[in-house]
């Protein structure tokens, strides 16, 4: 399902600053208090920041051709630090591959098979033959109960979620799996009446009350909410008014939530706390939202304003760092916000537009298709489907360049508090 029908923003009128920090002796004089600094840095060299990166995940779809075989998936995972990735099936050579990997997987139910849920026998079978065989020796985390079940161009399928949803759980209560995989459906931003500022973020009429069937479920089973969440999206359909530093998590003036006073420097935080606070005005003021995907594309069609490699890169860096410093959104400051990245491969059997099939890090090859700036993580050889990696003569170079990273994210989140 293509991801162009998202959030329309409304009275965007922010101004831009470049990203990146400019690390001067005048920047350093405007500092309050250096010590903030030197404290995150200390939770860098005290291994603290390993475990926050793990708020980091990735989507791996399979719409390619000559992709890189699983077991040479889960180097490539290795390659970016990411031990959590989500599928768009459940693919039994993915999860055969992954036993024992240590890598939380999250399979999804394809919309498709979503009829034959609303029958409790089918959904039990479901679990028994597609999750239970596999459970035992690969981290299944979670099931997702479709994707993106309500557009603005068609609402046929929302009606099967909730019925879906139910009996998929009801299935692992019964074979005892509940209790180690959550389930839920992930939403595109279709389903917000409202969303800017954050703190009108409301849902439409016509999903409201599935909405508030999805939440309570949610809420009971102790699951996250799951959102797609693409700025690109918003920022290719208005360019002169939406600031591009804004969207790609670059250093910027942002804007002021008038009715709550918080500040958010980045679209998608905005969009996130959106559902939020929708989420709240049905009753559900706790409920954690998470990111099952976004992106931005490498390449695009003529009209596709803003898909380029140095956009791309400079998008999924800034999230990345923002991710491995365990940063949380302005409405829920303490809380890490939870971001899977779409997508691991370029993928060119995809239908649609040049951009939809060009949000990959990787190439299908195994190649990276663009410069983050972690140094080189894998390579391939010419004309090969093998993906070798960094020599140990090299590994104490790319371990330094690796901390400088995880160094400047935090340093940039002290900054992004000061300014």
């Amino acid at each position: 399902m293509f991801r162009l029908l998202f959030l329309k923003i409304q009275k965007l009128h922010y101004l831009s600053l470049s990203l990146f920090l400019n690390m001067t002796s005048r920047t350093f004089t405007r500092l309050p208090n250096i010590s903030n600094v030197l404290f995150m840095l200390s939770l860098v060299f005290s291994g603290n920041i390993l475990q926050r990166a793990t708020s980091l995940g990735i989507n791996y779809g399979q719409v390619g051709n000559n992709l890189p075989s699983p077991d040479k998936v889960i180097n490539l995972l290795r390659s970016l630090r990411i031990t959590k990735t989500r599928i768009y099936d459940t693919n039994p050579q993915i999860l055969t591959s992954f036993a024992n990997s240590n890598i939380e997987i999250i399979v999804t139910i394809e919309n498709q098979v979503l009829t034959l849920l609303q029958d409790p026998q089918q959904a039990f079978q479901w679990v028994d033959s597609h999750i239970k065989p596999y459970i035992s020796a690969t981290r299944i985390t979670g099931i997702m109960v479709g994707n993106e079940l309500f557009t603005d161009e068609d609402s046929s399928l929302i009606g099967y979620m909730m019925p879906a949803v139910i009996n998929i759980h009801k299935a692992l209560v019964q074979l005892g799996l509940d209790r180690y995989i959550e389930v839920s459906s992930p939403s595109s931003l279709a389903v917000l009446a409202e969303s800017y500022p954050p703190s009108a973020g409301s849902f439409k009429p016509e999903v409201s009350s599935v909405m508030q069937q999805l939440l309570q479920f949610l809420d009971a089973t102790k699951s996250p909410f799951w959102i797609n969440a693409y700025p690109y999206f918003a920022y290719k359909d208005n360019p002169n008014k939406i600031p591009i530093d804004y969207v790609l998590f670059n250093r910027n003036i942002g804007m002021t939530d008038p009715n709550t006073r918080l500040h958010y420097d980045n679209m998608m935080y905005a969009q996130v706390d959106a559902v939020a606070y929708a989420a709240a005005k049905l009753g559900y003021r706790n409920l954690e939202v998470r990111v099952a995907e976004t992106g931005w594309p490498s390449k695009g069609d003529a009209g596709e304003v803003g898909a380029s490699p140095t956009n791309a890169a400079t998008y999924n860096r800034n999230l990345m760092m923002r991710q491995f410093a365990g940063e949380g959104t302005p409405a829920r400051r303490n809380s890490r916000l939870d971001v899977y990245i779409f997508a691991l491969f370029n993928e060119d059997m995809k239908p649609g537009p040049t951009s939809e099939k060009n949000y990959g890090i990787f190439r299908p090859d195994g190649s990276l298709a663009y410069n983050l700036g972690f140094s080189t993580m894998s390579t391939t050889t010419a004309n090969s489907e093998s993906v070798t990696y960094s020599s140990y003569a090299t590994k104490a170079k790319t371990t330094l360049e690796y901390w400088t990273i995880l160094i400047s994210a935090m340093i940039q989140v002290v900054m992004s508090r000061l300014f």
